[in-house]
């Protein structure tokens, strides 16, 4: 089998890893010339993965189309924001009906799309699969067993990507519910950045476990008013990926809430966001945006939001937990 994964980043090695332990073909994309150099010449990101060495078989390439050419499965692993700007360029170099593997999580800000739309909009294919679950990249590559939650209407995808990660350390349970695991792998990361905030509040675990609590059944109302399945919040997408995101500093969505939930300054906070990947911070806006349009309200949504983007205090969600209905 041959797969290309486009983005280098942990997420995108750790995939890779497991690929390789399959003994899978792989070419790895990033449109960094320098970091292509440095994972060839390293053979990893120390600053990214330290102690990970990528296999000697793994090709690293700045051409699109030599990561897209001739595999049986693409894998996305980059940041929301630059899904649409890949999927114009593979629309000339992906094969018809290309199996596409999202691994990539939120929602493109200003259109409200989430990503198998956007490469539905783009790519002629019907074979798009999307799996999500908890799975830290350290994680991955140690060989720890993880679960993954594999989404999609296409029975030719969900063999592909089955035969490409599932092994003695990867589960992947399936669901037909694309949309829904879409919504758990992107609101986890906002939900999070909450749970960060009580976190840096000193709330105690009692309180933060019943922050978890409401916040999954907030999950399933978002789920249902996108016609998903409510169900699938229970699912390794939904509370598995929500639990680890939302108790542990390994979630850059967590660190960047507790900086905010600690009181940290304007100069901190603006710094981590500057130099941090934090996709919840970006969703925000989406989800919000999207549920106005809907005219849905979720008031935790809400309360993040004005927390987030218009100063509220933090310390109105110990309050908010109590008296939400």
């Amino acid at each position: 089998m041959k797969v290309g994964i486009f983005g280098t980043g942990a997420y995108g090695m750790a995939l890779a890893s497991i690929l390789s332990e399959n003994k899978v073909d792989i070419t790895m994309w990033t449109k960094f010339v320098d970091e292509k150099e440095e994972l060839l010449k390293n053979h990893g990101n120390q600053k990214l993965l330290p102690g990970y060495t990528l296999d000697d078989n793994i090709k690293v390439t700045n051409s699109i189309l030599e990561c897209a050419k001739d595999k049986d499965l693409l894998v996305i692993a980059i940041p929301a924001a630059f899904v649409a700007d890949l999927c114009k360029a593979l629309v000339f170099y992906a094969d018809k009906d290309v199996n596409i593997c999202i691994a990539s999580k939120g929602i493109e800000q200003n259109s409200g799309l989430f990503i198998h739309q956007i490469v539905g909009n783009y790519l002629d294919t019907d074979n798009i699969a999307v799996i999500s679950g908890p799975s830290f990249a350290v994680d991955v590559i140690k060989k720890k067993p993880i679960g993954l939650t594999l989404a999609t209407t296409s029975i030719n995808a969900k063999n592909v990507v089955n035969k490409a990660f599932r092994n003695y350390y990867v589960k992947i349970r399936h669901t037909y519910d694309v949309i829904g695991t879409e919504i758990c792998g992107s609101i986890k990361n906002v939900i999070a950045l909450a749970s960060g905030m009580l976190e840096g509040l000193n709330a105690s675990d009692s309180t933060r476990a019943m922050f978890i609590t409401e916040a999954i059944h907030d999950i399933e109302e978002i789920i249902d008013a996108f016609d998903g399945d409510k169900r699938t919040v229970l699912s390794f997408a939904g509370f598995g990926d929500l639990l680890l995101t939302c108790t542990s500093t390994e979630s850059r969505n967590y660190s960047y809430g507790k900086l905010v939930g600690s009181k940290s300054s304007k100069e901190i906070i603006e710094d981590y966001v500057k130099n941090t990947t934090i996709e919840g911070y970006y969703t925000l806006e989406s989800i919000y945006q999207l549920l106005s349009d809907k005219n849905v309200s979720i008031p935790i949504i809400d309360l993040i939001y004005d927390v987030i983007k218009n100063g509220k205090s933090p310390e109105e969600l110990l309050t908010f937990l109590v008296t939400k209905i």
